[in-house]
């Protein structure tokens, strides 16, 4: 592995207080103190350009293994590079369900050559069916890094506690889809609660959701939350003639719910920003309203609608977004990332923060094309991504 110079960046490292113009150097993968260049070292001129954290999202979707038609490790890995990720956590519901540690062990044998950091996390229950726990120790040693029933709420609330309570026990998160928002909110803070378990609530869309969490937190309980960029910049009023492209779930709320969202976030209500991406195939979007599936993709968009949507309009700073996507994703999971410090793992974003340009689907290396964002005007493109020290992408 070779050295890498990233020169005259805009470094933003929110977790170092670090905001200036400086030199990075990379050496086998890692961040190192300055050294002499020598004729193999690459130099990375980042005059007027951010160079910060490598992106982190807690919530995507693969697909694989039993769903390829929609999207592959591979593809999924390609689109978080282009999107300036370099870690993302994939969930359980894939084809068989991640409940036992073969199919986890499975997955990372699938990943090992992937271009950024794939991490995965473990159902709760078998199969995802609700009515036994799934391996949590057995999962816990096959590298999992948090527990999820994804779209499901597992609806038996002893079950949950149980399952809870093992969590805690395995000193692991669990992640939770509140589809039918606030009543599994709150019944899922009582039961962590109960259980003495670290909570993360998954894509919460709602104003009264938000105050939930934010009662829990100030009652001092071990509890994060993730917002979407569509439910952060979009409402219902924005769906087009009944468009399957801005059919997701929990669905797009009002445009009182999406301010009180991007409050909540520049509050610190709202941990972090996850793009809970889900690509589809066409036919998966088509046949109407009714019968379309739920998600859309968001690897590729997230920065440039986060940065055009919340940065441009004075919402929160540049420093704060970083810290959105960099930082307090890494906190979440427990994990050595979303920092520029001598010695880290090199995962960096490069950024030309004032490049404006209009995002087209085809463009898109995920095999997904279903977004929302079709047409929109986006701002801050990522021009480079470093991962483990090597560059895995590059904007033409």
């Amino acid at each position: 592995m070779g050295s890498i110079m990233v020169k005259n960046g805009f470094v933003v490292d929110p977790m170092n207080n670090v905001s200036q113009i400086m030199d990075l150097y990379i050496k086998d993968g890692r961040i190192v103190e300055k050294f002499d260049l020598t004729p193999d070292c690459e130099v990375i001129n980042a005059s007027g350009k951010i160079v910060a954290p490598g992106f982190i999202d807690l919530h995507v979707h693969f697909r694989e293994p039993g769903f390829e038609y929609k999207e592959t490790i591979k593809t999924g890995a390609a689109a978080a590079a282009r999107g300036g990720f370099t870690t993302v956590c994939c969930m359980a519901n894939t084809n068989p369900v991640v409940d036992n540690a073969g199919v986890v062990a499975d997955i990372y044998e699938r990943a090992k050559n992937a271009p950024v950091h794939v991490l995965q996390f473990g159902a709760a229950t078998r199969g995802m069916e609700g009515k036994a726990l799934a391996d949590f120790e057995g999962m816990l040693e096959a590298g999992i890094t948090g527990i999820s029933e994804d779209g499901k709420t597992v609806e038996d609330a002893a079950l949950y506690l149980e399952a809870l309570k093992k969590a805690n026990d395995l000193n692991l998160t669990v992640y939770s889809h509140c589809e039918e928002e606030e009543e599994i909110i709150a019944r899922d803070i009582k039961l962590a609660e109960e259980a003495g378990a670290k909570l993360h609530i998954c894509h919460v869309s709602t104003a009264a959701g938000v105050e939930m969490i934010k009662q829990a937190k100030e009652r001092g309980l071990p509890v994060t939350c993730e917002v979407t960029p569509h439910h952060l910049l979009l409402s219902k009023d924005d769906i087009i003639n009944n468009d399957t492209n801005f059919k997701m779930s929990p669905p797009l709320r009002s445009r009182e719910d999406a301010a009180a969202m991007r409050e909540a976030l520049r509050d610190g209500i709202i941990d972090c920003i996850a793009t809970d991406h889900a690509p589809h195939s066409k036919s998966d979007k088509s046949g109407g309203w009714e019968q379309a599936a739920n998600g859309v993709t968001g690897l590729e968009t997230a920065f440039p609608v986060c940065y055009g949507g919340l940065v441009k309009t004075g919402v929160m700073t540049i420093d704060e977004l970083i810290r959105k996507m960099s930082c307090n994703p890494a906190v979440i999971l427990g994990i050595n990332k979303g920092r520029l410090s001598i010695g880290d793992v090199a995962d960096i974003v490069i950024i030309e923060q004032d490049k404006e340009h209009i995002i087209n689907a085809d463009d898109f290396r995920s095999m997904g094309k279903n977004t929302p964002w079709f047409n929109y005007r986006g701002y801050g493109e990522v021009h480079m991504t470093i991962s483990n020290g090597k560059i895995v992408y590059k904007s033409c």
